[in-house]
């Protein structure tokens, strides 16, 4: 892969997409660590309704909202993805919570 330029160094349209691609596939590593957190935890708790925590929630957007701030990052566009995220894995955890249970 090319070396990474700043968006001011991209002089064409494929030097904007190559960079594009190569954080899309940094994020993409990123969600799948992320993921695995979230199957462990999902073999911790033990009642589906542990998956959703609301005070939890709240709390992560509130932070994430903050860090777009700082990042200069639309804090409505992150606490989108993070809202999707989240409700992602609070199904995911319930399902795998909820076939743990059935097996048991």
């Amino acid at each position: 892969m090319s070396p990474q330029k700043t968006p001011a160094e991209c002089a064409t349209k494929e030097d904007v997409r190559a960079e594009i691609d190569r954080i899309d596939q940094a994020l993409l590593a990123l969600f799948a660590e992320r993921h695995r957190y979230v199957t462990r935890m999902a073999e911790i708790k033990t009642d589906p309704h542990e998956a959703r925590d609301p005070t939890r929630i709240e709390a992560v957007i509130g932070r994430i909202r903050e860090r777009s701030l700082a990042l200069d990052l639309d804090e409505d566009q992150a606490e989108l993805v993070w809202r999707t995220l989240i409700d992602w894995n609070v199904n995911y955890e319930k399902g795998i919570i909820a076939a743990r249970r059935r097996n048991s």
